[in-house]
Parts: structure tokens; C-alpha cells; sequence
């Protein structure tokens, strides 16, 4: 086994060891970050691997927890199903919008994805009937079962977002070792050479984006059921922006980048907030530290400068 895979088994050996050892506050924030790490490794496939800055992750994260949501809310569809229904919405959603956006390169690309998110959020808000708006909804708790468990009790939420967080990256870290992810690092550093090689950048950026999309889905859906709740805020630029940050503060094209941006952020917001209104301030200023010491994130820099081996 090579070191690479190894010190990912242990990340996830030391989260799932974390479950008995933490204290109920920080159990449920883990729980949490493992769901929005999952959608941050999702991102990191298309900024990370492909290069492709997209301002529109947000419509995939929403589609899967919408697709979730409403399954359960409308059609009587319990856990399983809605995560199901999650992953095949957000791909699709990803692989109808690839197949427009992916016309654009560059900044043109990051246009049109933030023009079909904000289309997408507003789309939530019109049918506001069913999908409640930024009000939004509680999911019923028959529906957020699984196998007889309680995906309300902390316990069996944890595992559950352990087993979401544990597939997404382990699927990453294939992605990142496979053959076609050496071809998205190549379209990354020079895609018309990539193509004069012989290589078929639309179809690789294609298949890049509408996987990202399934992950981010699951992502969403795993955000609904676990936490009981659905809201058009989810859908927002706001979480376009927020896997963005997570991962250059973690390491973009690094596996474990994003939980670690994540897990950084989400405590920065937490621990600024409880003393402070400006905490937005404090997150800037911890941005622009980032970007004078750590300008490729923090696992990306350490891997310049110290752990070539990292993936």
C-alpha cells in the first residue's frame, strides 16, 4: 500500500475514532463538515483537477437536496432513495449545463456557470408552492430512516455522514490516481496541447463536470436527510462561493485539501463569531495570510515544499 493511500485510511480511521471521543457539540459540527467537505471535494474535481473555475456548484448541491427533499415531502421516498435521486440530479443538472457552459472556456466559463445558478435559485424561489422559498422545509422523521435507523440520532448521522464523506473522497483520490485524471491535470496546465495530442478535452471536461455534479448531489441530499431541513439558501451564490474557499484554503488538486479548508473555515466562522459581529473581517484577513505563506492552500504548499508524494 503506498503512503499516499495509507494516509488517507488514516484520516478516515481517525474521524470514524472520533465519533466516540468528542464532545456532543463537536460531534455534530463534525458531522456537518464531513457532509460540506464532501461538496467541497466535489468542487475540487473541476477547479482542482480540470481547471475549470465555476462559479455554479451551488445549483448541483441544491438539486440533490431538493431532489431529496422534495421526494420525501411529496412522494413519500425515505432516506435511501433520496440520496439516489440526490446523485442522479445533480449529475444530470451538471452534464445539461456542461453540455452549454462548456462552449466558454476561462473567465466566460465562470459567467455562465453563476448565470445558470442564479437562474436555478430563482427558479427555486418561483415555485415557492413547493419548494417554500427561503422558508423552506422540515423533512418528516419517517422519512429520514435507514434500514430502521434514525438518521436524527447523533450517532447514526455521524456514520452516515462519515460513509458519504469516506466514498466521495476515496473516489477523488481514485479519480486524482487514475489515467483520466492525469488528462484533466494536462488540460489544467495547457488544453489546446492536450487536444493536439489526440486527447478529447470536451468530453474529459464533460465527464469532469457531471461526476463533480453527482458528488455535489449527494452531498445535498446527504444535507437534507441528515439534517431534517431544505431552504432555498442552500441554492445561493453563497454556496458557489463557499467550496471555492474551502478549497483553495485547504489545497486545490490535493485529495484531502478540501476537508481541511473546510474544517479550518467552518471553525474559523465559529470560534470569530462567538466574540465578534465582524467575523467576516477575521476570515479576510486569514485570506490574505493564506495567500502570502500558503499560496497554493495549505496541503498544496506543504506538498511544493515538503511532500512531493501528496495527491
Amino acid at each position: 500500500m503506498s503512503r499516499a493511500v495509507g494516509l488517507h485510511i488514516a484520516v478516515l480511521a481517525g474521524l470514524a475514532l472520533a465519533q466516540f471521543t468528542l464532545p456532543e457539540y463537536h460531534h455534530g459540527n463534525l458531522a456537518r463538515i464531513m457532509v460540506l467537505a464532501a461538496f467541497a471535494s466535489a468542487y475540487n474535481i473541476t477547479f482542482g483537477y480540470a481547471g475549470m473555475l465555476s462559479l455554479g456548484h451551488a445549483m448541483f448541491f441544491g438539486a440533490g437536496l431538493y431532489a431529496a427533499g422534495l421526494a420525501a415531502e411529496f412522494g413519500g421516498i425515505a432516506a435511501p432513495g433520496g440520496l439516489v435521486l440526490g446523485v442522479i440530479a445533480g449529475a444530470l443538472m451538471a452534464a445539461v449545463v456542461g453540455v452549454l457552459a462548456l462552449r466558454t472556456t476561462g473567465v466566460s466559463f465562470m459567467i455562465v456557470t453563476l448565470m445558470f445558478a442564479q437562474a436555478a435559485f430563482l427558479t427555486v424561489l418561483y415555485f415557492g408552492e413547493w419548494t417554500r422559498g427561503d422558508e423552506g422545509f422540515v423533512i418528516a422523521s419517517d422519512m429520514r430512516r435507514v434500514l430502521g435507523l434514525d438518521l436524527a440520532d447523533p450517532a447514526t448521522r455521524y456514520w452516515a455522514a462519515f460513509a458519504v464523506f469516506g466514498a466521495v473522497m476515496l473516489g477523488s483520490l481514485a479519480v486524482a490516481r487514475s489515467s483520466f485524471g492525469r488528462v484533466l491535470a494536462a488540460i489544467r496546465e495547457n488544453e489546446e496541447r492536450t487536444r493536439m495530442l489526440g486527447y478529447d478535452v470536451f468530453r474529459a471536461k464533460l465527464m469532469a463536470l457531471a461526476v463533480s455534479g453527482a458528488m455535489a448531489g449527494a452531498a445535498g441530499a446527504a444535507y437534507a436527510l441528515l439534517f431534517g431541513y431544505v431552504g432555498a439558501t442552500f441554492a445561493s451564490i453563497q454556496y458557489s462561493i463557499l467550496p471555492l474557499l474551502w478549497v483553495l484554503t485547504g489545497g486545490a488538486a490535493t485529495v484531502l485539501g478540501p476537508f481541511l479548508g473546510t474544517l479550518l473555515m467552518f471553525y474559523l466562522i465559529d470560534v470569530s463569531s462567538s466574540f465578534t459581529t465582524a467575523h467576516m473581517m477575521i476570515v479576510g484577513f486569514a485570506l490574505i495570510g493564506l495567500i502570502l505563506f500558503f499560496p497554493k492552500g495549505i496541503l498544496g504548499t506543504l506538498r511544493e515544499r515538503v511532500v512531493p508524494w501528496l495527491p
